[in-house]
């Protein structure tokens, strides 16, 4: 299964464990295919560094990892804004550029575009009840 993983899923998982890092175990052991832009890689970078900050939790080393084993795509830029925060539509974009039909996140602006030609934006439990 090919899923796009919200920078909250991962940074949560990374930093706090919980759901999100029973996602992120499933991901490691290829049970489901991250799929991701370089622009949301940069992002998952930026949010850790300041992260890092405040935690002291090592995370190049897991970005490192996400970069070489996931599927890396060009997504460019959505023709017009689908999410009330912009830049959540790089996270729409990389589904619509990759035909990924599900986003995993916490954030209410992905959530709230939930269907959006196709694409399934569910929140870190259900998604792991669902297809973990």
């Amino acid at each position: 299964m090919r899923v796009i993983l919200d920078t909250n899923v991962i940074l949560s998982a990374l930093f706090f464990g919980g759901i999100p890092g029973r996602i992120l175990r499933a991901y490691q052991d290829e049970k489901i295919t991250l799929v991701l832009s370089p622009e949301i890689l940069e992002e998952y970078r930026i949010t850790a560094e300041r992260l890092a900050q405040k935690f002291d939790v090592e995370y190049e080393a897991l970005l490192e990892w996400i970069a070489i084993h996931s599927e890396m795509i060009s997504s460019g830029e959505l023709a017009e804004p689908v999410c009330a925060d912009p830049d959540d539509d790089k996270f729409v974009a990389c589904a619509l550029a990759s035909d990924a039909k599900i986003i995993c996140s916490g954030d209410k602006h992905l959530l709230n575009v939930n269907g959006y030609q196709g694409i399934e934006v569910l929140k870190p439990r259900p998604f792991a009840n669902r297809y973990l």
